[in-house]
């Protein structure tokens, strides 16, 4: 994989991330600025554990550590929170005799993967067979979960056309879940072979009927869901993520042997390109030179490749002022435009995109449900807007 021209520019973040020892001798406005970028980036939660890791986390001024540790402390209440939601899933789908495939976050959490130290999120995502989709909704609503899309368009635009049924709240726990039924839209660029996901699930130890991905898939999933998404508020934290599988999984046996193969099977040999290609380049993820050879089957033409090489570089910045060059809104807008464009075909996306500019819902998005009596475990965040949804 050649280098781009252009001499790759790490932030204060990425750089205190990378190496820890980095921020010895920060000055006060330079702790100003890592803080800064680590909470636009949402991964201050992360640092604090790298710099715990590395002993380092008594050695920062006590203002920026009361700011880490802060973040930290949420990071460590939301896995208490997911593990006690993961729980509550399990016992309501228990009926529907129907396995629960945890995807990204949740699957991190609840498989102990080093991903998860320090991960933020907003949602549960699940996938479960399209077959069962039906089953596993009318379950969910039974038990207390309910549409957060009232609006009739979001409702066909979601069961007609993407992957997933339109996210769900709970009316107790204020929980957000997506429910998917594959890990792209029907009608991208590209068809995942999605029953070879099912038959390659490993069940989770000690919760009977949960599962999550085995670790190529989950790998590829979380690389697909990076390179699929139009808005990458969160790009770098998920870049960090698949940095972290890749240097989990790569140490297991037979690990990088099969990662190509796997992903030609299921068709994302070109999220798996995109992958490899920006954590050895931005993060100097470790990886066999084989490995790096043989996933240039999913490299786009060399045109195309410069192209994203370009926009990538700049996308996958935090989003802070500090970051911002000329290039960088025209690289995200870009990006955008090509989520969209990869996600449905052009008519498709002309009604699409000319009903949000010029239609706006006619009723609100109801409120949230409180109950003041409620002492269940703190909840996740609301969910996410219909057109960011495709990517999972």
């Amino acid at each position: 994989m050649s280098q781009p021209r252009r001499p790759i520019q790490r932030d204060l973040i990425l750089r205190a991330l990378l190496a820890p020892a980095s921020v010895t001798g920060l000055s006060p406005l330079e702790w100003d600025l890592l803080i800064r970028q680590g909470r636009r980036a949402n991964l201050l939660a992360r640092l604090a554990y790298r710099l715990g890791d590395a002993g380092l986390i008594d050695a920062v001024p006590p203002r920026p550590r009361l700011h880490l540790l802060a973040d930290k402390l949420l990071s460590d209440r939301q896995i208490v929170s997911v593990q006690w939601e993961v729980e509550c899933l399990r016992r309501e789908l228990a009926d529907a005799k129907v396995r629960t495939v945890l995807l990204k976050g949740a699957a991190y959490v609840m498989a102990g993967l080093p991903a998860a130290a320090g991960r933020t999120f907003s949602d549960i995502d699940i996938i479960v067979p399209k077959t069962k989709l039906a089953d596993v909704e009318s379950w969910l609503m039974a038990h207390g979960w309910q549409s957060a899309k009232q609006d009739e368009y979001d409702q066909r635009y979601y069961r007609q056309w993407m992957h997933e049924i339109p996210p769900l709240t709970h009316i107790r726990r204020g929980t957000s879940l997506d429910v998917h039924h594959a890990i792209l839209p029907e009608t991208a660029r590209i068809q995942v072979n999605t029953p070879a996901l099912f038959e390659g699930i490993v069940p989770l130890p000690g919760a009977a009927h949960v599962d999550v991905l085995q670790p190529w898939d989950m790998l590829l999933h979380s690389a697909t869901h990076l390179f699929h998404e139009g808005e990458l508020d969160n790009g770098l934290r998920d870049l960090f993520d698949l940095d972290s599988l890749l240097r989990h999984f790569g140490a297991t046996p037979g690990f990088w042997e099969g990662l190509v193969p796997r992903a030609l099977h299921l068709g994302l040999q070109r999220p798996l390109y995109y992958a490899l290609r920006y954590t050895t380049l931005l993060l100097e993820t470790p990886v066999p030179e084989a490995v790096l050879q043989a996933a240039t089957v999913g490299r786009p033409a060399f045109g195309v490749a410069a192209l994203m090489d370009a926009c990538y570089t700049r996308a996958l910045r935090p989003a802070h002022a500090s970051t911002s060059s000329l290039g960088t809104w025209p690289a995200r807008f870009a990006l955008y435009v090509r989520s969209h464009w990869i996600r449905m075909p052009f008519g498709l996306l002309a009604l699409h995109l000319g009903r949000k500019a010029f239609v706006r819902p006619k009723r609100p998005e109801p409120e949230k449900v409180v109950d003041p009596h409620d002492d269940t475990p703190a909840p996740t965040t609301a969910g996410k807007p219909a057109d960011t949804a495709a990517a999972g």
